[in-house]
């Protein structure tokens, strides 16, 4: 069955979705490393713990559910720790990452975060989704600015691609920019080393202090801004796989590699969407394949570490910031459809939009949480409060 339902195209979808997480937020976990104390092979670790994670729950939970469910880790969460854990050890660092990650699983078991996401209407859901994601169609063209040559050969390989060969459209773009970078001596090869990471082990303490502090706002971040996002794309995409087995999955793997360096593991929005889309292939029920690359990928890419962030770092940071916006253009095509069909539905769905895309935060919680709230609360007024004649 696997080998029967393979393609090139699921598997390119998998390796941009790993690409693109990587290299758009591997300095933020970095920064939440150091401010934690790690060390240099500590930070590496992280990167193995977060990368074994991240791989097992991609490909147990592609594989058993055959539905794309693509994991990451919370770059929310990681921005959280890089100001929030400036004073504590690095053990009582890991002491906080258990404890979210017991709260997460003990949420996910109970069933209450199904619910939650239950009560959301689509329309809402679709336009939080294209809210997140209109940044990145966005930085296609901002981009161009910088790198006139490399992102507009990739447009222009993506357009006659979406012609002639749609379904490896990113393919192409991949092996334009990847071309193009070649050619014009951009690749900085002296930034990559190759070197085989080691686990570190850190046996954690525990500071109420801490756990309240700072353990208590990373479970609600990672909650908001990455779950509720994470179930949106995968409903939103047609699949209707259970949540709460997917939350309590995620939370388990953290909880097990935390010692060695998993901060937060949980459903990913923006990679997701690269996974779920036509582009990673035209029939839905095989695009699990796209989890499952992607797991493989995020496995190889834990076990090299400080090679793979040199890596990336060596490409321009216009090519992948290109890369993903094309990658993404149909799914924000595809959200904004649903969000706005709907007339009953509309004038909260553009609400939930405007705000997430408007990238403002309350209380280190992201957008898209308040998108939510904001569209909700609009909802409920216009279509629900009592009218009087």
């Amino acid at each position: 069955m696997l080998i029967k339902d393979l393609s090139l195209s699921a598997v390119v979808a998998g390796f941009v979705a790993v690409l693109v997480g990587f290299a758009s937020s591997v300095a933020i976990v970095l920064q939440a490393a150091a401010a934690a104390g790690a060390t240099q092979d500590m930070m590496a670790s992280w990167l193995l713990a977060l990368g074994i994670g991240m791989a097992a729950t991609c490909i147990g939970l592609s594989w058993y559910y055959k539905a794309p469910i693509i994991t990451a880790w919370s770059t929310p969460g990681a921005a959280l720790l890089a100001s929030s854990l400036q004073g504590l050890t690095i053990n009582e660092a890991i002491g906080v990452f258990i404890f979210t990650a017991l709260l997460g699983f003990i949420i996910g078991l109970s069933g209450w975060f199904d619910k939650l996401t239950r009560l959301i209407p689509l329309p809402l859901a679709s336009a939080m989704l294209a809210g997140i994601l209109v940044q990145f169609g966005l930085s296609i063209f901002t981009s161009l600015h910088s790198q006139l040559l490399l992102v507009g050969l990739m447009c222009l390989s993506y357009l006659l691609a979406k012609r002639f060969s749609p379904r490896y459209a990113i393919l192409w773009v991949l092996l334009t920019g990847l071309l193009c970078v070649l050619v014009q001596g951009q690749f900085n090869y002296s930034a990559v080393t190759f070197s085989l990471t080691q686990p570190v082990w850190v046996t954690p303490h525990w500071s109420l202090s801490a756990l309240m502090g700072v353990g208590l706002p990373l479970l609600l971040v990672t909650m908001a801004s990455q779950n509720i996002p994470g179930v949106a794309v995968i409903r939103t995409s047609g699949y209707q796989t259970p949540v709460s087995p997917l939350i309590s999955s995620t939370a388990l793997a953290t909880l097990l590699l935390a010692p060695w360096g998993a901060f937060s593991i949980n459903l990913a929005a923006i990679t997701a969407a690269i996974c779920t889309g036509t582009e990673a292939h035209p029939n839905k029920d095989k695009r699990y394949i796209a989890g499952i690359a992607a797991g493989i990928f995020y496995l190889l890419a834990g076990l090299a570490g400080a090679t793979v962030v040199a890596l990336f770092a060596a490409f321009p940071k216009e090519m992948i910031a290109a890369l993903a916006g094309l990658a993404l253009l149909g799914t924000i095509g595809a959200n904004l459809a649903v969000a706005t069909a709907e007339g009953e539905h509309r004038e909260a769905a553009v609400i939930t939009l405007l705000v997430t895309a408007s990238g403002v935060s309350f209380f280190g919680v992201a957008a898209a949480f308040w998108g939510i709230i904001a569209g909700g609360l609009t909802l409920l007024i216009i279509n629900q409060w009592p009218k009087r004649n």
